[in-house]
């Protein structure tokens, strides 16, 4: 069994602790939270997260569950020191910084980290590299949506006088029409995506300077056109409970002069914390098994194989996938 600590338990911790009962060589040993432990309702063992360095010989891999706004630059480097870890940090700009601050701590510590996996980064990262290996001549656009990113909305509800929050990412259906029509197209980020949030503000807080600070948010709102809409409590529990989104990755090549070909991979999810959960808990078991072979630092989807994920051995796998 591969021993698994989930730190944090908002909509991604639940859905890591529900991935692990699927996963049969999956075991829970305990949840670590900011919050009181008593407060926390869960099948697992809830602990402080103060108390998580003292379980470093009982846990194989951590999966970090906090938000890429504020939590992960922080939580991954501290988890890390002790631990395998395994997150999903979706702050595509600055990937590349958290990559090499994890890459350098892992290798100080002798541990080992992938980061930024789940559906996008994670799989449509690995949609987008592929297609364009097997098209080198051709573009690739991705689009998200219409859902709930679970990043983005936890952006918004780190604004100091914003009770609740969530935001929905919807592509522009128009532009992914012309793109399968074969138009290829120059587009900027505004052009593919719009994004709605519905907020629930703070008694006394300032409805203009928080609408302000989410459209000119960067990394996140800044590039797009963005609706703000303030909502009651109520409103937002009785119409915005749900969490599905999905997406595509589209690649339009050529393989010869006026031969076109299409790539397509998509996604439609009742759930994205949960599929992104079940993600993550599949890397886990791939950063487990490259960690016994002597594997530290930081790695990407991109650098383990595909077996590395599986319970199967590379004979089954020959047998029934190939």
């Amino acid at each position: 069994m591969i021993k698994i600590g989930i730190v944090g338990y908002g909509n991604l911790g639940k859905g890591i602790e529900r991935a692990c009962e699927v996963f049969e060589d999956m075991e829970v040993v305990g949840i670590f939270t900011r919050r009181n432990p008593e407060d926390i309702k869960a099948k697992s063992a809830v602990y402080s997260v103060d108390e998580l360095p003292s379980f470093k010989d009982q846990i194989d891999v951590c999966l970090l569950a906090g938000g890429s706004a504020t939590d992960l630059m922080e939580q991954g480097p501290s988890v890390l020191e002790n631990f395998n870890t395994v997150d999903c940090y979706d702050t595509h700009a600055k990937v590349p910084e958290y990559f090499d601050k994890m890459n350098r701590i892992g290798k100080e510590n002798g541990t080992l980290s992938l980061i930024s996996t789940g559906w996008d980064p994670g799989l449509f990262s690995i949609q987008r590299l592929f297609s364009e290996c097997i098209l080198p001549k051709g573009d690739t656009y991705t689009f998200w949506g219409k859902g709930v990113s679970q990043g983005h909305s936890d952006a918004l509800r780190r604004i100091e006088g914003v009770k609740n929050a969530i935001q929905y990412t919807i592509p522009n259906q128009d532009v992914i029409e012309k793109i399968k029509a074969g138009e290829r197209l120059e587009l900027s980020t505004r052009d593919k995506h719009f994004r709605e949030c519905f907020v629930v503000l703070e008694e006394g807080a300032d409805e203009k300077a928080i609408t302000d600070e989410i459209v000119n948010m960067p990394n996140y709102f800044s590039d797009y056109d963005t609706t703000v809409h303030f909502i009651s409590e109520e409103e937002l529990s009785a119409e915005h409970q749900g969490m599905p989104h999905g997406g595509t990755v589209i690649r339009i090549g050529e393989t010869s002069n006026g031969c076109k070909q299409n790539y397509e991979f998509s996604l439609s999810l009742d759930s994205n914390p949960e599929f992104t959960a079940s993600v993550a808990v599949a890397y886990a078991r791939g950063v487990h098994r490259a960690f016994k072979e002597g594997k530290t630092g930081a790695i990407t989807v991109f650098d383990l194989p595909l077996s590395y994920l599986s319970v199967y051995t590379d004979e089954e796998l020959r047998k029934n996938y190939i």
